[in-house]
């Protein structure tokens, strides 16, 4: 038997300002639990130190640590900490993908994008005595019989939805500021799992409640329509993420509103068409955002929009007008972000060659700081408006806005708690975090999660995003 510990270090230090123990408490992440299938069941442990202080004070035969931008001078010196220990350690995940030589300087091996097929043959080289230096995917990737994640090996009563689960793997579009196409070079970008394998793992979880970890849930059409019809009768509920196109295409959005959809992440990121050409978000241009909020909405599918500030065609009102459009559609929750540009992305090649960045200090680059010179906002103008527009969209007013736009008094209700929930009660949630009682709060999520859906009148027609070039909420109908 073989002492292996892995770890996911924490993404935001806990003594951090935008520290909040809910946000890193919601679910599981699987990364690691998907490895660690393929070790002997009594080899290993797994620490998410999001969520459990991380004990170092160990001599573990091999040290895997999964390495995000953010978190990444603290793996380094977690890793430095066990190789001076005498461990082996490999590290993988986002980053080291996209800085290969920064990362090879704190580990004995590396893995190079997914690591489903390429962790199994490493394990073999190392029982063999000659493990690689770099280990690379490349185009034998599938999900086709990988190992049942150990969910054994995930505290449950740590996290809100506890059943976190991926059923694909990358996403089919091809946007400029994502690390998608950098972490999946060298062979297929976006793969699924078979359906009968995904309902299988569905059906091993208990409870009602799943949260869809993929980054587009809807992005085969063909894989997730048989998905759905699968889930349906098993009477859950889930969250996920999708596109907008997607959710405009066909029935595939009431096919998983039926399925148990009540909750989607939807990357809206601007009101600008010259925005959206520029970051190559093609899925996004010549669509009605208010067709997509109006659909959703009549199916009862909560929304949780994401929105990207600092893009080059962003001038000072850009704050004010996406929050107001955000309120205005109905938006259930926001996520903010100031443009990003990641190592190993198209959009930081541009900023690199145009001598636009400023700083790489990786734990700088969380959405929150801006790391570059914007083009049209001086930089602390864009970082006090990032601020602005999370104060406003969930202050009280805004909050019942956005509930009052809804069609049924059900929905409304459902969007005013959900909203108030995720950002009003921070000190109740750390309560409940602190005595391992989320648990008990995963029955309340659920109830406001039930369907609740309503009826729209038809208006005099769409509002396509490319009607101007610098568009309005009553241009484009955002939400």
């Amino acid at each position: 038997m073989r002492r292996v510990k892995l770890i996911l270090p924490a993404l935001t230090e806990a003594t951090d300002p935008y520290w909040r123990p809910i946000k890193y408490s919601l679910f599981p992440p699987l990364g690691l639990a998907t490895l660690a299938a393929f070790l002997d069941p009594d080899d290993e442990a797994v620490a998410d130190e999001h969520v459990a202080p991380l004990d170092i004070d160990d001599r573990p035969d091999l040290v895997l640590i999964q390495v995000y931008i953010t978190n990444a001078f603290r793996a380094y010196r977690i890793a430095d900490h066990y190789r001076a220990r005498g461990s082996f350690v490999a590290l993988g995940g986002l980053h080291v993908t996209a800085l290969p030589d920064e990362a090879a300087r704190h580990a004995d091996a590396i893995f190079l994008g997914p690591a489903e097929q390429t962790f199994p043959r490493f394990l073999g080289d190392l029982r063999a005595g000659r493990p690689l230096a770099v280990y690379r995917s490349t185009a034998d990737r599938t999900l086709h019989r990988v190992p049942p994640i150990r969910r054994d090996l995930i505290e449950r009563r740590r996290y809100l939805v506890p059943n976190s689960i991926v059923v694909t793997r990358g996403c089919p579009h091809h946007c400029h500021f994502c690390y998608k196409d950098a972490f999946f070079e060298g062979g297929r970008s976006f793969y699924t799992q078979r359906v009968d394998e995904a309902l299988a793992e569905i059906e091993r979880l208990p409870g009602r409640h799943l949260y869809f970890l993929d980054d587009h849930l809807l992005g085969n059409r063909r894989f997730a329509s048989a998905l759905f019809d699968g889930m349906r009768g098993m009477n859950r509920l889930f969250q996920g993420a999708a596109t907008v196109d997607s959710i405009l295409s066909g029935d595939l959005i009431e096919q998983a509103a039926e399925a148990g959809l009540r909750s989607l992440f939807v990357g809206f990121e601007t009101l600008s068409p010259a925005n959206l050409a520029q970051s190559n978000k093609r899925q996004n241009l010549g669509r009605d955002y208010k067709a997509v909020t109006e659909r959703l909405h009549r199916l009862g599918i909560m929304i949780n929009g994401s929105f990207v500030f600092g893009m080059d065609g962003d001038d000072e009102d850009v704050f004010r007008r996406t929050v107001d459009c955000a309120i205005e559609r109905g938006i259930t929750t926001a996520t903010f972000h100031i443009l990003t540009p990641y190592p190993g992305t198209a959009l930081f090649a541009r900023m690199q060659e145009q001598r636009r960045i400023v700083t790489r200090h990786w734990p700088l680059y969380d959405t929150r700081h801006v790391v570059y010179r914007p083009a049209r906002l001086e930089p602390e103008v864009l970082k006090q408006g990032y601020d602005w527009a999370y104060r406003e969209f969930y202050r009280w007013s805004s909050i019942t806005r956005a509930s009052l736009s809804h069609g049924t008094l059900k929905h409304q209700a459902k969007h005013f708690v959900y909203a108030a929930g995720w950002r009003k009660f921070e000190p109740l949630w750390d309560l409940v975090i602190r005595a391992k009682q989320l648990p008990q709060m995963t029955p309340l999520l659920e109830s406001v999660l039930a369907r609740a859906t309503e009826r729209h009148a038809v208006d005099a027609g769409p509002d396509p995003l490319t009607t101007s070039p610098r568009s309005s909420c009553s241009s484009i109908g955002v939400s």
